[in-house]
């Protein structure tokens, strides 16, 4: 199901044993654009100390608790690699990171979690995992294994989640707004679209901008370039925080704007209206009567 990042800020992480703490962030990897890691601060239980959470350790989450439970102890999270979080983090710490949990390496394979397209489907991880229960930590005088890829020790693809927000939004023929929000994937923790205000170009519209329509993202100066034009983005679907962001909606945008659904490639199933349902609207919220600026102006 998708969910607004916003809507999990401050949930609490309860491991095994007792709560850790609440969400606070999340690191995006820039090149898949999937969460890695939840940003989680441990307040007076670790002097607020923050530390991460991989999606690898985590269970269905509890929308109407604001729970996200995980196969960890308390101990192993307070026995954790500390992590300085005001600096990029590389890879290094995260090899460090991930051998203390015993995790599997997610870069370089073929899924998006390295072997797969779930967190959970990796062997050894996850609480459908055999061996969860209690599972013990690697300890931290063992080496970790070298890594035979494309990236070094050295590289930094994590980005906070909370950073890009209000970063500029450029189409092909100039601006179009910034970013309000993103909708996160809890199943695959992969971030599917950014939201974007367009209120200085049309009053009180947003829209849904997949990662895969992006051009290039410049960090320097916050700017987000599209390959969509200011004419595609403006007669896309509207966006309505209130209304549910199921596949068929999301097969509607991705008509829109003539491209194939990221769904066939992950192996998912593709969009089925159920016997009986209406007919989709041709936006993603109830018409209302979302006229232009300039054509409000002319009335």
């Amino acid at each position: 199901m998708l969910r607004n990042m916003n809507d999990l800020d401050g949930y609490t992480v309860n491991a095994r044993d007792g709560a850790i703490g609440k969400v606070k962030d999340f690191y995006f990897d820039d090149e898949a654009w999937a969460v890695r890691y939840l940003i989680v601060d441990t307040g007076s239980w670790l002097s607020s100390r923050k530390v991460l959470i991989s999606p690898m350790s985590m269970g269905k989450l509890d929308p109407n608790g604001k729970v996200l439970p995980v196969s960890l102890t308390k101990e192993q999270v307070k026995n954790s690699p500390d992590i300085d979080l005001d600096k990029p983090v590389s890879r290094q710490h995260e090899l460090e990171y991930l051998g203390y949990y015993n995790y599997p390496i997610y870069w370089g394979g073929a899924g998006m979690w390295g072997g797969g397209a779930y967190p959970g489907m990796v062997s050894g991880v996850g609480f459908d995992a055999a061996s969860a229960e209690h599972r013990l930590a690697r300890p931290q005088d063992e080496p970790v294994d070298s890594v035979n890829g494309p990236r070094e020790a050295h590289d930094t693809h994590l980005r906070s989640c909370k950073a890009i927000m209000k970063y500029d939004i450029e189409a092909t023929d100039g601006d179009i707004g910034h970013v309000h929000g993103l909708l996160l994937d809890d199943d695959t923790w992969a971030v599917r679209y950014l939201i974007v205000d367009t209120s200085n170009w049309w009053l009180g519209h947003k829209v849904l901008i997949a990662p895969q329509w992006i051009r290039e993202m410049r960090w320097s100066d916050k700017t987000v370039k599209l390959n969509l034009t200011r004419k595609a983005i403006k007669e896309a679907p509207q966006y309505d925080p209130a209304i549910t962001v199921n596949r068929d909606r999301e097969a509607l945008l991705y008509k829109h704007y003539d491209r194939p659904g990221y769904w066939a490639s992950e192996g998912q199933p593709p969009p089925q209206s159920r016997v009986g349902e209406p007919t989709m609207p041709p936006t993603l919220r109830q018409p209302d009567g979302n006229a232009t600026r300039d054509e409000r102006h002319s009335r």
